[in-house]
């Protein structure tokens, strides 16, 4: 018998105002005219588990596992603007970074469900970019690793589109899922 396993996922980011409400776009033309409100500034895309991240989660199979696991201590999210599409899954930072990494939130890595039940095999990241942390547009490029120095490992990488812009006083949460699925 045949398996296939797999592993997929999703990539939300979401621009928070001072206000604690999510941020809109500027409203083109004919929202303006029909005074419709801009949309708001949230993106969900999918994402790539790198070459590394498979290797990390294999690793983690292991009696004594040798590579850092990920938790709220050593979970990290990068993002940057240098999207290019080229080479996803070989990724093992942002092509262009910038900001400083963001540690997981606390409570983070979490499952969706408890085991055995609907859910148990989506594992949830959440970082949340303060404000002040960043000032940048165009961020379009994120990446999920177990730490924030040079040994650190990629275990996804993500497009952000439409490319985010977070200004001082926003904040940038972005919520990061996998599933792990099997047949």
């Amino acid at each position: 018998m045949k398996s296939k396993s797999r592993m997929r996922g999703t990539v939300r980011v979401c621009v928070i105002g001072p206000d604690g409400n999510v941020k809109r776009e500027e409203p083109g033309f004919l929202r303006r005219l029909f005074g419709i409100p801009g949309k708001p500034m949230v993106s969900k895309h999918h994402n790539t588990v790198t070459r590394q991240g498979e290797g990390l989660i294999a690793d983690l199979l292991l009696a004594a596992p040798t590579q850092v696991k990920l938790t709220s201590s050593s979970g990290f999210i990068q993002v940057g603007t240098g999207w290019t599409g080229n080479s996803p899954k070989t990724n093992t930072r942002c092509n262009t970074p910038t900001g400083s990494m963001e540690a997981l939130d606390a409570g983070y890595p979490a499952v969706s469900a408890a085991f055995g039940s609907t859910g148990d095999n989506v594992l949830k990241f959440r970082a949340s970019f303060e404000a002040g942390k960043l000032n940048a547009s165009g961020i379009n490029e994120a990446c999920l690793l177990n730490g924030n120095t040079a040994a650190a490992v990629s275990l996804a990488y993500a497009q952000v589109t439409p490319a985010a812009t977070v200004t001082a006083v926003d904040t940038l949460q972005i919520d990061w899922e996998i599933t792990f699925t099997g047949s």
